[in-house]
């Protein structure tokens, strides 16, 4: 029950006051990644020190994120994610743990449901650019760079810098 309150507590904070707050590098910085980081540690599972979120994200209850990382402006995490340390997440990133389902051509797409949910995980030391889409199940390793814009399908390898879409290796990191 303290568990249900302490989340419905943060939630509500958030959503009336944090999200429309100014950007944290605002002249009201300290009060806007205060309250944000606050409302965190209320609605996630688990949440690490020195945690940013940025004004307008769209965040659900089932994200641990570890130290000294961030979840982008405007950004969505929907359904159980699990962020690593010092992750620098873009504005405007969409991580998605669900599907539509739709293989059934006898039956109308909207009455087909969703899949089952498959948690995203994003290891230490990651970097996705702005707009970055994460589909469901995916596995980021520990130092990858997802290059803006960038729809990342299946798993990344560590140390790996992958761009477009779907992404692809570019490169790996020196």
């Amino acid at each position: 029950m303290k568990m249900k309150i302490r989340v419905i507590i943060g939630q509500l904070l958030y959503k009336m006051v944090a999200t429309h707050l100014p950007q944290s590098y605002s002249k009201f910085n300290k009060i806007s990644h205060y309250l944000r980081s606050l409302s965190a540690k209320l609605i996630f599972n688990s949440c690490g020190k020195n945690v940013a979120v940025g004004r307008k994200a769209i965040i659900s209850r089932n994200i641990s994120i570890g130290n000294c990382s961030g979840i982008g402006e405007k950004s969505e995490v929907l359904g159980t994610c699990k962020i690593g340390d010092n992750v620098l997440m873009g504005p405007e990133c969409i991580i998605y743990t669900k599907n539509h389902n739709y293989m059934a051509k006898d039956e109308l797409i909207i009455n087909q449901g969703v899949t089952d949910e498959m948690p995203v995980t994003i290891g230490n030391d990651v970097w996705t650019g702005r707009r970055v889409i994460i589909l469901p199940g995916v596995t980021i390793g520990n130092g990858a760079v997802i290059a803006a814009g960038s729809v990342v399908t299946k798993d990344v390898p560590p140390y790996t810098l992958v761009g477009g879409n779907p992404s692809i290796i570019i490169k790996e990191r020196c």
